[in-house]
C-alpha cells in the first residue's frame, strides 16, 4: 500500500547534478581576466619562466598544438595548421576583459610591424556570447588580424596538449615556432616590449 510518503534518501548521499555541456566546458576553461597564472602546463615540464612572466620551451621540448580551426568573427574559415612556416602568435581574449583592452593596441601595432618578417597573428575570442561586441572591439583598437570565435572555450580546451605551455588565463598569449610547435607563453597582458621579447627570438630561428 502506498503511504504517500516520498522515499527516504540514505544519509550522506546527495542527488547528482547534471551540468549542461556549456557549463562543463566553461569550468574546464580559464580563470577570467587574470594578470598571472601557473608557470607550467601540468605534469613533468622543462619550461623556463623569466622575471617578466614569459615561459619558454627549448626546441627539443616543444610540442605541436592540436587542431585549432573554425569560424572567425568575420565568418570565414581558418585553420592554424595552414600557417605552418610562419611564427604564429595566438592571443586568447574577450571584449569584456580590461587587460585585453589594455594590450590590444600593442598587438595591433606589432602585428603590422612583423608581418613582413613572417609572423602571423590569430586571436581566439572567448566568452563573448555573440560576435557584436568582439567585432566592435577589433574596430576600436585597430585589430586587423583574424580571430577565431570560441564562445564556450572548446578550441582552448582541446587545442593545446596536456603538459604543454597552454593558456590558463584571459588574456593568454601562445607563440608557435615555424614548425607549428609551442615555444613561448605569457599569462598576462603584454605591452609592445614584452611581446617582441616573445617573438623576436623565434623570428631569428632558422
Amino acid at each position: 500500500m502506498n503511504s504517500g510518503r516520498a522515499p527516504r534518501r540514505r544519509p550522506g548521499r546527495r542527488p547528482r547534478a547534471i551540468l549542461p555541456v556549456t557549463a562543463v566546458v566553461a569550468a574546464l576553461t580559464l580563470s577570467a581576466c587574470t594578470s598571472g597564472g601557473k608557470s607550467g602546463g601540468g605534469g613533468d615540464t622543462n619550461f623556463v619562466t623569466n622575471a617578466g612572466g614569459i615561459s619558454t620551451a627549448a626546441v627539443a621540448d616543444r610540442r605541436p598544438i592540436n587542431k585549432i580551426a573554425g569560424e572567425t568573427l568575420e565568418g570565414e574559415q581558418l585553420d592554424v595548421a595552414d600557417l605552418k612556416g610562419k611564427v604564429v602568435v595566438l592571443n586568447v581574449w574577450g571584449s569584456w576583459c580590461p587587460p585585453c583592452r589594455a594590450e590590444a593596441p600593442h598587438f595591433a601595432k606589432v602585428a603590422k610591424e612583423t608581418e613582413a618578417e613572417g609572423v602571423a597573428f590569430v586571436g581566439i575570442n572567448t566568452r563573448d556570447p555573440n560576435k557584436g561586441p568582439a567585432i566592435a572591439f577589433e574596430k576600436d583598437y585597430g585589430v586587423a588580424y583574424p580571430s577565431l570565435y570560441d564562445p564556450t572555450g572548446k578550441l582552448i580546451v582541446n587545442g593545446f596538449p596536456k603538459g604543454s605551455l597552454n593558456p590558463q588565463s584571459i588574456p593568454s598569449t601562445i607563440v608557435l615556432d615555424r614548425q607549428g610547435k609551442i615555444a613561448a607563453r605569457s599569462l598576462m597582458a603584454l605591452n609592445e616590449e614584452k611581446l617582441r621579447k616573445m617573438i623576436d627570438p623565434l623570428i631569428a630561428e632558422k
